[in-house]
């Protein structure tokens, strides 16, 4: 009966630690991006063929490809980084191994800010958390006002 109890215990998740893990996750990747590291940002995401990235109406499958997405739109020619922050957060545990994480992005841009808001679906691997999906809505610029 005893060892019965063991297991129930080193099974069930701490959920308040699951959710400062995640966000630790979250946190490492704006570090990441505001040292200009895009592989260190990529870190936060599951490494697979699986990982979906869906932006406006692009949807971009893999690891590899969603890295070279962000780097085409963020270290391109005459592309830059900016310094990215994470707001309005909020993290749901969906069972013990996932996660779905909301919130609002923000970048701060020589010229401009944008902002838009996230959807993140979080799987935890044995290497840690993971996005294993990301759906990101940019804010749509506000209209040129006419002099």
């Amino acid at each position: 009966m005893h060892a019965i109890c063991l297991v129930l215990l080193v099974s069930a998740a701490d959920p308040a630690m699951e959710k400062a893990a995640i966000q630790r996750v979250l946190d490492d990747q704006t570090v990441a991006w505001n040292k200009g590291d895009l592989p260190g940002f990529m870190k936060g995401y599951l490494d697979s063929d699986e990982l979906s990235f869906f932006s406006g109406d692009k949807k971009t499958k893999g690891w590899k490809a969603t890295l070279e997405r962000y780097q085409k739109h963020y270290q391109g020619e005459g592309k830059e980084m900016g310094v990215l922050s994470f707001e309005e957060m909020s993290i749901e545990l969906l069972g013990d191994d996932h996660a779905l994480v909301r919130g609002r992005f923000r970048l701060k841009l020589k010229s401009e800010s944008p902002t838009g808001i996230f959807t993140l679906v979080m799987r935890k691997t044995p290497a840690g958390w993971r996005i294993i999906h990301d759906h990101t809505s940019a804010s749509e610029a506000p209209p040129m006002k006419k002099g």
